[in-house]
């Protein structure tokens, strides 16, 4: 009686040498983000992370830490990367989609975990995500703490992948950033996105349909690859400017992260019940990629309600401290906008 053929994993579409020697190959993006309070030792189950220095220099002296926790996804601006062949800048959209919205409540990042999921481990190509997770990381200040890559063939389609990342932070209780906080004459300062970001991109790869992404979008010396998948932008430092310099008054009352929803969500999230937001949308011009996906027959209306029009980040200021907030950005090497106002409502944003 003839004996079976031993069946391999590798058989079954999972390669496990080619995932040894891809965690392997990581290592230099991961180390690049680390300062001394990662206790990691390469290969370890799970990553180790001090919450303060030993060096009474860089001490934190936390009395009361309250952690933060963050969690989100690229969506389908990872089929957009595929198509153009561009899939670097998705990292750095994965860790800006995390710490974008932990600062909003105050917060420092601290680490940043990553869960790559794959058709097929192909260690070159894949190793260019972990490189732009690497720089997001590098650009919030925060360490890349470890992830996790899945070969999963039978789930995903031949050279498709998906994204999905996790922050957490740390704030000092008392110096937290709360919402609640936020009163009538408060003045709204934006700072200005790169482009879509990482949200409407069902709709955004619906418009462009089969066009090719290497046309020119008119007027701007940009393909429309260049301006759709213009990497989210990464507030961390210019928050922690503007938190930083006030250690005692808390004049920013809020802040939000404008993501899915654009500002009338977003900005609603941050608003107490009897308060509305007058955001004066003449003060700005969003990019010209806006425009575009608006002569593709998407009406004002929807545009606000899908996308930041060039509105990545919103502060909630006192008004006495609104012009040095303001310096304060621009030394921080923003461009930032007064959008408009809080005043007595019923926890609506009203666009004019």
């Amino acid at each position: 009686m003839k004996s079976k053929r031993a069946v391999t994993y590798a058989e079954a579409g999972v390669d496990i040498d080619a995932n040894a020697r891809w965690v392997d190959s990581i290592k230099a993006a991961m180390v690049s983000t680390f300062d001394t309070r990662v206790c990691n030792r390469h290969g370890s189950f799970a990553g180790l992370f001090s919450l303060d220095y030993s060096e009474t220099l860089f001490r934190r002296n936390y009395r009361h830490p309250v952690l933060i926790g963050c969690t989100d996804g690229v969506g389908t601006k990872v089929l957009l990367g595929i198509q153009a062949k561009r899939v670097r800048d998705l990292g750095i959209d994965l860790v800006a989609m995390s710490v974008n919205d932990l600062i909003t409540c105050g917060g420092e990042p601290l680490f940043f975990l990553d869960y790559l999921a794959v058709h097929k481990l192909a260690p070159a190509a894949l190793a260019e995500i972990i490189e732009g997770v690497a720089d997001g990381c590098r650009q919030a200040g925060c360490a890349l703490l470890g992830g996790e890559t899945a070969e999963m063939p039978d789930m995903y389609a031949k050279g498709h992948f998906d994204l999905a990342g996790f922050a957490v932070g740390v704030v000092e209780a008392r110096r937290r950033v709360d919402p609640d906080r936020v009163t009538p004459g408060d003045i709204l300062i934006g700072l200005p996105s790169s482009g879509p970001h990482s949200n409407g991109y069902s709709l955004i790869r619906r418009l462009v349909g089969r066009r090719k992404l290497t046309r020119p979008l008119r007027g701007t010396g940009q393909s429309l690859a260049d301006a759709l998948l213009a990497p989210t932008r990464i507030y961390v430092s210019a928050v922690r400017r503007v938190l930083g310099h006030y250690r005692v008054k808390r004049v920013v009352t809020a802040m939000a992260h404008i993501t899915g929803g654009g500002l009338p969500e977003n900005v609603g999230r941050i608003l107490p019940p009897k308060c509305n937001a007058v955001i004066e949308v003449r003060r700005w011009t969003p990019p010209p990629v806006f425009d575009w996906l608006q002569s593709q027959g998407v009406d004002r209306d929807e545009m606000f309600r899908v996308f930041n029009m060039g509105i990545g980040y919103v502060f909630a200021v006192r008004p006495t401290f609104a012009r040095a907030v303001h310096r304060l950005l621009h030394r921080a090497g923003e461009s930032p906008i007064v959008l408009g106002r809080i005043k007595r409502g019923r926890g609506q944003v009203e666009l004019r």
